[in-house]
């Protein structure tokens, strides 16, 4: 299972993806605001969303899972 967790503790301001769409190394998938920054989070590899386990709005700490890749 390829992954893409938050980098840091933050609320979740977006996500750029759903289930189904294809992406590509280096997309920008969701962007985090902590400390008043934003702060993209680009996925490592391409891959196909399988599921995303985070909302908008709703709060992560860092390592949490936000979307997951087939």
């Amino acid at each position: 299972m390829k992954s893409i967790a938050s980098e840091m503790a933050g609320i979740l301001l977006d996500l750029k993806v759903a289930v189904g769409d294809q992406v590509q190394a280096g997309q920008e998938v969701a962007v985090i605001e902590s400390m008043k920054m934003h702060i993209p989070l680009n996925s490592p590899e391409g891959g196909v969303v399988r599921a995303i386990h985070a909302q908008p709005g709703q709060f992560v700490n860092a390592g949490d899972l936000i979307v997951e890749l087939e």
